[in-house]
């Protein structure tokens, strides 16, 4: 009963976390560029550190899942703390990016397969924060029903973006 409490509270504070970083992300959108002077670093290195950081998270959630098949429960959560690390890292990375710098423009010849995969991941991108969220928090307060659920859902769809982000960065590269 205890860490369902615990579970409601992180809740509501999964909720405002998701809420804050939608509208901070929304807002990149319609705010004026800070400018790449205010930098004390070359901004344009950051889309290879998302493609990264990406790629990372994607090894980390394979890792997850690898280790709970074998029921290894200490190392799922490691992989788990340091995919949920390095997302928290990449959000942070973007959101300084994207208040630098205007949006690259696609130019290439694959606009077809290009537009469909940046869509489905910005989408699923915005999409998946809280349910990443919740599914963590029922791990951690130990309401493993619940939290595998969410996670037969969560796990596939973060895979998704962690994956789709490197592949539109790569479809990008000759345009940086």
């Amino acid at each position: 009963m205890e860490n369902t409490v615990l579970g409601k509270k992180l809740d509501r504070w999964a909720i405002g976390v998701s809420t804050f970083v939608l509208i901070a992300v929304v807002a990149l959108r319609y705010m004026p560029q800070i400018g790449e002077d205010a930098m004390p670093f070359d901004i344009h290195i950051l889309p290879a550190v998302h493609a990264v950081l990406n790629s990372l998270v994607a090894i980390s959630l394979l890792g997850a899942i690898w280790f709970i098949k074998k029921k290894n429960v200490d190392m799922h959560q490691r992989m788990i703390y340091l995919a949920m690390g390095l997302s928290a890292l990449f959000l942070v990375s973007y959101v300084v990016y994207h208040a630098v710098t205007d949006p690259t423009k696609y130019g290439g010849d694959l606009g077809i397969v290009y537009y469909p995969l940046l869509i489905s991941h910005i989408i699923l991108a915005a999409l998946i924060l809280p349910f990443i969220l919740f599914t963590f928090i029922r791990g951690y307060t130990r309401q493993i029903a619940a939290h595998k659920r969410l996670a037969r859902w969560t796990f596939p769809l973060w895979l998704y973006v962690a994956v789709t982000g490197p592949v539109c960065y790569l479809m990008l590269l000759p345009y940086y």
